[in-house]
C-alpha cells in the first residue's frame, strides 16, 4: 500500500474516546457522497475498531469462548485485540463451522455462534460452485446493515446518471419460497430477506413496474410473463431496467422474443390472458397495473419486436432507460456481448459486490465498461482479511483491508456480527487501486472452480480469456457465442477438456460446395484457439506429456442452458443467484447438456509450448 494512504488510514484516532468513528461504523443520517469519503478515509480505524465489537459482542458463544477463553474482548488496545484475535482464531471454510450451523437448525441456541442478537434466519447460498447450498446465520441487524450498503447507491447513481428519480425501475426478481428449520427459523435466499423488509416492499411498489404479487409468484415462467407485462405497460415511465445478474436478464429476453405476440394481445385486451397467468392473486395484480385497453401500446411494442433484429431491443421497447443494471463481472462477463447486442448502446452497470456470507462493497464509477469494474469495500460492513495468492496459489500470508497491494490477487476472509470468524468467502480478487485508503477490487473467480486433468489447472478466468478469444473466429458462421461451460472428461484415455457452446442464432445449414465441412472446420480452429489461449502448463501437457488429450466443443441446441438453469432451480438454487456455473462437475447437469448436444468437435491441432529457458551462469531468465 502507498505511504500516503497508510497516512489517511492511521490519520484519525481509533481509541474508545473518538466519536467519529464510532458514528462512521454505525452511520445515522441520509447517505451521501460525502459519508462514502468519510468511511472510505477512515477505513483502518474504521477495520480496528469494527472488530472490537464483533469480538466483544459475540465473546460470549461458544465458539468464540472455546478459542478466546473468558476474555469479553474488550480488554486491551486495539492492535492488542487484533493481534490475539488472529493468533488464536483459525481461518476457516464452510465444513469447519457446519456443525454449529446444524445443531441451531436441529434446536439448539444461537449462542453457539452469535450472542450480540438472536438469529432471525438462515440465508441460503446459491450453491452453484460448491455444489450444495449453504446455511449463513442472520440477524435483524445485519438486515439494517445490508439495507446502508444499498442506500449508498443512490447518491452514487445520481452523480453519474441524470433523471433518476423520474421515472420507474423494471426489475425482474424472483422471490423465492422459504424454508423453516427444525427450530423454526426462516432459511430463504438473501434477496428473498431483503425483499421482505417493508421499506423495501414499499420502494419497489412506489418506483418499480411489478407487482409484489408478480414476484412472489412461484411458478418462474408465470413470474416472468407477468413482470414483463408489468415492464411494457409500464413502456414510457421505464428509466432502468434490470435484474440481480446478467443471466436472469438474458433469459427474460430471450422469453420475450417467445411470448411478445400473447404479451400484446394482454395490453390490447386490458389484463392477462389466465390459461398464461394461472396464480389468481398474481393475475389480479397484473391486471390492476395493465388496468384498461391499450391497442396502441400493443401496436408500437409489435412493430419493434417484429422488425427482424432484435439488436438493440431493450432501448427500442424501453426508450427513455438510461441504463442496464445487472451484475456483469466475474462469470458474467461471459453473457456482456449478448447484452450489448440488445442494449441498443445502453450502459451495462454493476451497482453491487455482496454475497449470503456478507455485503462487502459497490461500484463507485458505474458507468465503467463491465471489464474495468472495481468494487470499493465499505469497511464498516464486516472485518476483511485477505489472504495473498500468487500464480501457484495461496500463500501463507494474511493482511489487513488497507495493507492489500495493488495489483495482488487475494481471496477473501471476513469477521462478521453474524457468526463468521475468519470465514473464507472463495472469492479471488485483484486488487485495482485505492479510493482514499479503502481498495477497490475486480473479481476475477471463484477458488477452486477449475479444470484438471492431470497436472494441468485451468481457472474460471483463464477458461474466460481462453474462450473469449475464439469468438471472432464465428464471424462465417453469422453466429455468435450466447452461453457456455466445460468439465473434464476423465472417461476417456488421457482425459479431456469438454465445453459445451450455445450459438445463436445457430449455424444454418450450408447447401453450398462447403456443405457441414465450413462449420467443422470453424468449430475445430475454435478448439485450438482455446487451447493455444490456456497456461503453459496445459500446453505442456498436450503437446509434450500427451497426458491431456485434444480439447472438444460439443454445439448444444437452443435453450440447453435455460434447461440447465432449470434443474439448478429445482435443486433449490435462486434464478435470482443463478450464475451459469463455468465448470460442472454434477452428472445430472452435464446429462441436461449432453441430451441436447447437436455437434462434436474436436482440437486438430497441438498448442504451442516451449520449456521455460534458463541460464545457469546468471540465474538469469
Amino acid at each position: 500500500m502507498r505511504s500516503d494512504q497508510k497516512m489517511k488510514a492511521s490519520a484519525t484516532p481509533d481509541d474508545d474516546t473518538n466519536d467519529g468513528v464510532g458514528r462512521l461504523t454505525k452511520p445515522a443520517g441520509p447517505p451521501s457522497l460525502e459519508l462514502i469519503e468519510d468511511l472510505t478515509t477512515h477505513a483502518g480505524a474504521i477495520q480496528r475498531r469494527l472488530l472490537r465489537e464483533i469480538v466483544a459482542t459475540n465473546a460470549g458463544t461458544d465458539y468464540l469462548r472455546r478459542l478466546l477463553g473468558d476474555n469479553d474482548g474488550a480488554h486491551g488496545d486495539d492492535d492488542a485485540l487484533a493481534a490475539a484475535f488472529k493468533e488464536r482464531v483459525p481461518v476457516v471454510e464452510y465444513e469447519d463451522i457446519k456443525q454449529y450451523v446444524d445443531r441451531i437448525t436441529g434446536g439448539e441456541p444461537s449462542s453457539l455462534l452469535v450472542s450480540s442478537a438472536p438469529i432471525t434466519e438462515f440465508l441460503i447460498s446459491s450453491g452453484t460452485s460448491s455444489g450444495q447450498p449453504k446455511l449463513m446465520p442472520s440477524t435483524e441487524d445485519d438486515l439494517r446493515r445490508r439495507a446502508f450498503l444499498f442506500s449508498l447507491l443512490s447518491p452514487v447513481l445520481n452523480k453519474y446518471v441524470e433523471g433518476m428519480g423520474e421515472g420507474k425501475g423494471m426489475y425482474l426478481l424472483f422471490v423465492k419460497p422459504e424454508a423453516t428449520t427444525a427450530s423454526g427459523l426462516t432459511a430463504r435466499t438473501a434477496l428473498t430477506s431483503f425483499f421482505n423488509a417493508r421499506l423495501v416492499r414499499e420502494a419497489l411498489s412506489a418506483r418499480g413496474t411489478s407487482s409484489e404479487a408478480a414476484m412472489r409468484c412461484t411458478d418462474v415462467e408465470e413470474s416472468m410473463y407477468a413482470q414483463l407485462l408489468c415492464g411494457l405497460a409500464h413502456r414510457g415511465e421505464v428509466v432502468r431496467v434490470g435484474s440481480v445478474f446478467a443471466t436472469a436478464l438474458l433469459r427474460a429476453v430471450r422469453f420475450l422474443e417467445t411470448h411478445w405476440r400473447a404479451l400484446c394481445d394482454d395490453i390490447r385486451a386490458g389484463r392477462a390472458d389466465p390459461s398464461v397467468v394461472t396464480d389468481a392473486s398474481c393475475r389480479d395484480a397484473v391486471d390492476a397495473v395493465v388496468a384498461r385497453p391499450d391497442p396502441g401500446l400493443a401496436d408500437a411494442i409489435a412493430a419493434e419486436c417484429a422488425a427482424g433484429s432484435w439488436r438493440g431491443i431493450v432501448r427500442r421497447l424501453w426508450p427513455r432507460a438510461k441504463y442496464i443494471d445487472a451484475i456483469v463481472t466475474g462469470s458474467m462477463a461471459q453473457c456482456v456481448p449478448m447484452l450489448e447486442f440488445y442494449a441498443g448502446g445502453l450502459p451495462l452497470v454493476s451497482t453491487i459486490y455482496a454475497s449470503s456470507e456478507s455485503y462487502f462493497g459497490i461500484n463507485l464509477r458505474p458507468l465503467d465498461r463491465p471489464e474495468d469494474v472495481a468494487y470499493t469495500l465499505i469497511p464498516n460492513m464486516c472485518y476483511f482479511e485477505f489472504i495473498k495468492v500468487d500464480n501457484d496459489g495461496e500463500v501463507d500470508t494474511v493482511v489487513d483491508l488497507v495493507d492489500v497491494e495493488v495489483g495482488g490477487y487475494y481471496e477473501l476472509v471476513v469477521t462478521t456480527f453474524t457468526g463468521l470468524y475468519r470465514y473464507r468467502v472463495g472469492d479471488i480478487l485483484q486488487v485495482a487501486g485505492f479510493h482514499n485508503a479503502a481498495p477497490q477490487f475486480r473479481f476475477v473467480h471463484r477458488r477452486n472452480v477449475v479444470l484438471s486433468v492431470d497436472t494441468d489447472k485451468t481457472s474460471e478466468d483463464d477458461l474466460l480469456r481462453a474462450v473469449t478469444a475464439t469468438k471472432p473466429l464465428l464471424a462465417p458462421l453469422g453466429c455468435v457465442l450466447a452461453e457456455y461451460t466445460a468439465y473434464a472428461d476423465t472417461s476417456s484415455i488421457p482425459g479431456h477438456y469438454v465445453l459445451f457452446w450455445e450459438l445463436t442464432p445457430p449455424p444454418p445449414p450450408r447447401h453450398d460446395s462447403g456443405g457441414e465441412d465450413d462449420v467443422a472446420r470453424v468449430m475445430a480452429a475454435c478448439c485450438a484457439a482455446v487451447e493455444a489461449g490456456l497456461d503453459a502448463v496445459y500446453r505442456r501437457c498436450r503437446s509434450r506429456d500427451r497426458s491431456v488429450g485434444p480439447l472438444e466443443i460439443r454445439a448444444v441446441a437452443p435453450g440447453a442452458f435455460d434447461a440447465l438453469m432449470d434443474l439448478c432451480v429445482s435443486h433449490g438454487s435462486s434464478v435470482n443467484q443463478y450464475k451459469t456455473p463455468r465448470c460442472i462437475k454434477h452428472p445430472d447437469a452435464i446429462a441436461v447438456l449432453e441430451q441436447r448436444v447437436v455437434g462434436r468437435f474436436f482440437s486438430d491441432a497441438v498448442p504451442h509450448w516451449e520449456p521455460l529457458k534458463v541460464a545457469a551462469a546468471t540465474g538469469d531468465t
